[in-house]
């Protein structure tokens, strides 16, 4: 997301989540993780959106905007930490030691382990800054701990100790991290500690599955839901149609390798399951995912043409009295080395879209994607949009839910979701300029074909229910010192029909 105190937040919630909130010296219950923050540092800034990409950036940017994270991180006690690929004021992460020791530990005081991303070492060699035994001696003497892969260290150091290019008191150091983050874990008590079959047999319980069914409806954002045409019923004939409706493993994600399928449903299963024999449910693939050739490879080979497969849908939704639209990226397209020069729906998509909306039949349009997208088209056209995410394991049943408000949505946009990628990077908290926009000047900081306004805002997210914020209060004006602390309080009122959650936000920048 764009807001470094949200991201901070975020962090520290979810080292806790790992670890708990004291990995040196709890009563261990088999139940923690050890958490690793990465990657250290603005691995997120690579130019031209590109995964690994060269990364340039001013101190100023780096402390205020994307070091907050981290630090937060630290603070909440996580025990490990991997170095990025990228430079840092034209030094590698992993050999940057102003980064891993002046930084992180004298700074901030970690004192966990450090550890390189997969080939991270011999990587730098590509970077320019020498052989591997040279980088590998640069990366133990900048503070990293432990090799991911490169076999530098196993392979070099030995060497670099004889020449003098490492001291033994250098290595001592990280061996002893090593040691001492086993030890935290107890492992040398017992080496089996999280180790437990039976408790892997109770993962896909209905407990858990319940859990994961609610976390996934509380991530779905309403986008738009003109004339509160959402929630559906759950009667007459419901047409669900698109490329996302009848799949479960991609719905769950970047970075599952070994998945379980079995519990899960896909959205036309689950839309079935809801609504029971109180409506007639049907499918229809409607289009390809993608018809773009380089796109094309990370989806395999399409079989039938999305012209014919849009002929199907419509004659599968002509007697339906509503259409859902399940359509976006299949999980193969998000994460790690999955960076793409257009956000938009592929055009496959966007023909199916047009074609289900020239039928005049309600169009209820689910997006499935692990990114914000350019949706500008969309949401001139169609009248209720959710961004559903990649919910995971029970994706399909949290969609269903909110399509017939047995959950009513509450969640926010962590990121800024832009016109066009012409606009990017696009983010809510950016520095003033002295010529900021006015439509009615010529030479402002504007584009001449769109305005800079963002589809969909950081922050933002509709509900089926309606909320009043009143008697806005702060207990004091003035907070001096770095300990002074303002309250502010806010009375929220559900004044709408029905049950629901509201986020209630406040975010203060410095005018001055």
């Amino acid at each position: 997301g764009e807001d470094p105190f949200l991201g901070g937040a975020i962090a520290r919630a979810m080292v806790l989540g790992y670890q708990g909130a004291d990995l040196d010296n709890q009563l261990k219950h088999n139940n923690e993780i050890m958490a690793c923050v990465k990657h250290f540092a603005l691995y997120g800034a690579g130019e031209a959106g590109r995964d690994y990409n060269t990364v340039d950036m001013s101190r100023n940017r780096m402390f205020n905007e994307y070091l907050y994270p981290y630090q937060a991180a630290v603070n909440a006690g996580v025990g490990s930490v991997m170095a990025s690929f990228n430079e840092i004021d034209g030094v590698p992460a992993t050999a940057n030691k102003w980064l891993m020791t002046d930084v992180l530990r004298r700074q901030w005081g970690f004192n966990g382990f450090v550890v390189t991303d997969f080939t991270g070492i011999a990587e730098m060699v590509e970077h320019g800054i020498g052989d591997l035994q040279t980088v590998s001696a640069r990366a133990l003497n900048a503070g990293v701990d432990m090799d991911m892969v490169s076999a530098g260290f196993v392979g070099t150091i030995k060497k670099s100790i004889a020449e003098g290019k490492i001291s033994m008191e250098t290595l001592d150091t990280a061996c002893r991290r090593i040691l001492e983050a086993k030890y935290k874990l107890g492992l040398f008590d017992n080496p089996y500690q999280y180790t437990d079959p039976e408790r892997q047999k109770k993962a896909l319980s209905p407990e858990y599955l319940q859990t994961a069914r609610e976390l996934a409806g509380e991530s779905i954002v309403l986008l738009k839901n003109h004339r509160q045409i959402l929630p559906l019923q759950k009667t007459g004939k419901i047409a669900v149609i698109g490329p996302m409706g009848n799949t479960r493993g991609e719905l769950f994600g970047t970075w599952v390798m070994l998945r379980e399928e079995a519990p899960a449903r896909s959205i036309f299963e689950a839309v079935k399951e809801v609504v029971g024999d109180r409506a007639e449910v049907v499918y229809a693939q409607g289009s390809n995912l993608t018809e773009e050739p380089m796109l094309l490879a990370q989806t395999g080979k399409n079989t039938t043409p999305t012209e014919t497969l849009i002929e199907q849908a419509l004659e599968t939704a002509k007697d339906a009295d509503v259409i859902v639209a399940t359509v976006g990226e299949p999980s193969g397209w998000s994460g790690e080395a999955r960076s793409r020069s257009d956000i938009g729906l592929p055009e496959c998509q966007k023909a199916l879209l047009k074609a289900l909306h020239d039928t005049g039949k309600p169009v209820f349009v689910a997006i499935m994607s692990g990114r914000p997208l350019t949706l500008s088209w969309e949401n001139e056209r169609f009248d209720a949009i959710l961004e559903a995410w990649h919910g995971g394991t029970m994706a399909g049943d949290a969609l269903a839910d909110v399509l017939f408000g047995d959950r009513v949505p509450s969640g926010k946009l962590t990121a800024t979701f832009p016109q066009s990628v012409g606009q990017l990077p696009l983010y809510y908290n950016s520095l003033n300029t002295g010529r900021p926009y006015r439509a009615d000047f010529w030479a402002t900081t504007k584009y001449l074909d769109i305005t800079n306004d963002p589809v969909y805002p950081f922050g933002y997210g509709l509900s089926y229910t309606t909320f009043d914020y009143s008697d806005i209060q702060l207990d004091r004006a003035v907070a001096s010192g770095g300990s002074g602390t303002i309250n502010a309080t806010v009375k929220v009122t559900n004044t709408g029909t029905r049950t629901g959650d509201e986020i209630v936000q406040l975010y203060i920048g410095d005018p001055v």
